[in-house]
């Protein structure tokens, strides 16, 4: 089951818009206040995604006006079952709004918002938190394989081909979700250094240091 409850950056990912712009929805009020909470920390409903895509990825063809009230009519179709189930059957609905010639459909961004939280679920259900794993850190469910090493391998410019090469059990869909969570999830406070060992590497240099010979 999907988590109806989506932090920011997570939200981001599946609206396809920047964390900035999540934020912005929620200090402007740009989303009606059912779909979003600052209660405890900053969350944003799942089925709100396609209005933020909406909003956003429109704006070079409406004003910020028109869209405020496409959103508004559009969350007025979100009844509270479609809130509490996401995506869930909306291809039913009409998701068709006319306003005298113009006429705007949310249909393409509900189905985008879909595709991207099933992406989203695929990354939690892949990664795992084990304390008996590497000290907990995230790590490919069934290996050993450190997510945000991978992460930081790929932010360094490594070769894929060399990545795998150094992680025999890493696969492309694996090493894609794996960005996908290290994005969900950023790593907070004090950046830590992550590395990938090369698959040539050696942990130390063996050198041969002569004794000296007792006078």
């Amino acid at each position: 089951m999907r988590a109806s409850l989506l932090t920011p950056s997570e939200a981001a990912i599946v609206a396809s818009v920047t964390v900035r712009d999540i934020n912005r929805v929620i200090d402007e009020k740009i989303l009606p206040a059912a779909l979003y909470t600052v209660d405890d920390g900053r969350r944003v409903q799942l089925a709100a995604c396609p209005l933020v895509g909406f909003y956003f990825r429109a704006a070079k063809a409406l004003t910020a006006e028109k869209r405020l009230t496409l959103i508004h009519s559009f969350s007025e179709r979100i009844t509270g079952d479609m809130a509490r189930h996401p995506f869930v059957g909306w291809n039913k609905a009409n998701w068709t709004v006319r306003d005298g010639f113009l006429s705007v459909t949310l249909s393409d961004f509900i189905a985008d918002a879909d595709d991207r939280s099933t992406r989203l679920e695929a990354t939690r259900a892949m990664v795992v938190e084990d304390p008996g794993i590497l000290g907990g850190s995230p790590v490919i469910r069934g290996t050993r394989i450190p997510v945000y090493d991978l992460v930081a391998s790929v932010a360094a410019g490594l070769p894929r081909e060399r990545i795998f090469a150094a992680y025999p059990g890493l696969d492309e869909t694996a090493l894609d979700l794996a960005l996908l969570y290290g994005e969900a999830n950023p790593v907070r406070g004090r950046p830590r250094r992550f590395t990938i060992l090369p698959p040539d590497a050696t942990l130390s240099a063996e050198r041969t240091v002569p004794r000296r010979r007792r006078a």
